[in-house]
């Protein structure tokens, strides 16, 4: 587990004014990584670090110089526009430069102002994916979530038999996950409803949202050598906001018996900012299971994984529907949740993944599955929210939603906070809905 040390102090401030602000996501305790550019420009992808409401750009940073030759080892890939060389580099080199970084930012430091030039605000950026995402893997860690979604389909065998045993998850898309901001087109697939004779081609009625976590894998492993638990940690490089966009109708048709297709595949939104362990260290919570639950098989057992292996992550998701936009209301919040009830932890999700010989790789994305919270209105889906379409949601302007409309868009928000740490957020990870295009 990740020691706490000067990095963490809650009493450090940044000469960047804003990150002082307490009600700041990028503090300078957080400092997490993302890739940008100037808004509406063709300029190159830069990699950058958000401190407060800025971008530091780590290609114009190196340029200043005065780095140290192994810091600056550390930040070369990174002044090349390219995160994934970075991760691969390993969890030693991601320590080291957050170090650097937060003397370097930190009030007093003689480097302000070599890099007060390189601060991009980050009202005027655009970004992309943090890193190119070459597989995705998404799990079913929310137990909450996989109770009350299975009480609507099988209500008197809600989980199956394996669910306090493997950690569930299926192999996902990565060429349709996109960055916070794009819009999201309503799919098209087979519908049958239980009268129907046949089944049809059609947009989606029952478009919804998952609130879910990803972790992106730092340092893969070879092919037939499994990650231990005691090494999966090592092996991750930081965690963002995802949103599982679920087309429900389509899914109950096809989902049978191989899981999830189309359902799934036609896009997942993920925060733009990777927010590192190292920051999330001061928010780990015991892992513990209720004494009528299985334990976990050894393979998935270590005293450090049940001293700190889960995180105190507060989860939310609102919505805005396109009369509220018009209005200027922001988005209302649907729920709130918190990922420490996940009933797996991301060490546990790593080695179960690898058990069998797969070999993960720099950039692969592991979805946590949805997060819904233990008590009612927490789910982390409206297929939840609604139980299933039965009960709508009235919203504070008189609209109710069972499902997702059209020109509606649905946010994600994460924080943490305790006391005796700073305060630390993910940004935000946002996608509207546009209307679907059926074929000529």
């Amino acid at each position: 587990m990740i020691a706490l040390d000067a990095t963490h102090d809650p009493a450090r401030r940044s000469w960047v004014e804003t990150a002082n602000d307490p009600a700041s996501d990028f503090p300078i305790q957080n400092l997490p990584f993302g890739r940008f550019r100037p808004a509406g420009s063709a300029q190159p992808w830069r990699i950058g670090a958000a401190i407060g409401d800025q971008v530091l750009d780590l290609r114009l940073a190196r340029e200043q110089g005065g780095w140290g030759r192994v810091a600056s080892a550390w930040l070369e890939p990174l002044a090349e526009g390219e995160l994934a060389p970075f991760m691969a580099l390993g969890a030693g080199a991601r320590r080291g430069l957050r170090a650097v970084l937060a003397m370097a930012l930190g009030e007093g430091s003689e480097r302000r102002a070599a890099l007060q030039a390189c601060l991009v605000p980050q009202a005027a950026v655009e970004y992309a994916l943090p890193c190119r995402i070459g597989d995705y893997t998404d799990f079913y860690t929310g137990i909450h979530h996989a109770t009350a979604v299975g009480k609507l389909f099988r209500p008197d065998n809600p989980l199956l038999p394996n669910y306090p045993w493997v950690p569930i998850g299926y192999h996902g898309r990565a060429s349709s996950i996109v960055v916070d901001g794009t819009p999201v087109r309503r799919p098209l697939g087979q519908l049958k409803g239980p009268d129907d004779a046949v089944p049809r081609l059609a947009p989606t009625q029952r478009l919804d949202h998952e609130l879910e976590l990803g972790f992106l894998i730092g340092t893969g492993n070879a092919q037939g050598e499994p990650v231990s638990i005691a090494q999966a940690e090592e092996h991750w490089f930081g965690a963002v906001l995802l949103n599982d966009w679920s087309a429900r109708d389509v899914q109950a048709w096809e989902y049978q018996p191989l899981g999830p297709f189309l359902s799934k595949n036609f896009a997942t939104t993920i925060s733009p900012w990777v927010v590192t362990p190292e920051a999330l260290a001061p928010f780990r919570v015991p892992f513990e299971r209720a004494a009528d639950q299985p334990q976990p098989l050894p393979y998935l057992d270590s005293p450090a994984n049940r001293a700190g292996g889960a995180f105190d992550i507060v989860l939310e998701v609102g919505l805005q529907t396109a009369a509220m936009r018009e209005a200027g209301v922001p988005h209302q919040r649907l729920m709130q949740s918190n990922f420490r009830d996940s009933y797996w932890t991301v060490a546990q999700l790593i080695t179960h993944h690898t058990i069998g010989g797969c070999n993960l790789g720099s950039g692969d994305l592991l979805g946590s599955g949805t997060q819904s919270g233990p008590g009612a209105g927490q789910g982390g889906s409206l297929l939840e929210l609604s139980e299933g379409g039965r009960k709508p949601i009235t919203l504070a302007n008189g609209e109710t939603r069972t499902f997702l409309l059209d020109g509606d868009s649905i946010e994600l928000r994460a924080h943490c906070a305790r006391p005796g740490a700073r305060r630390i957020g993910f940004g935000r990870c946002e996608g509207h809905v546009l209307a679907a295009v059926m074929p000529a």
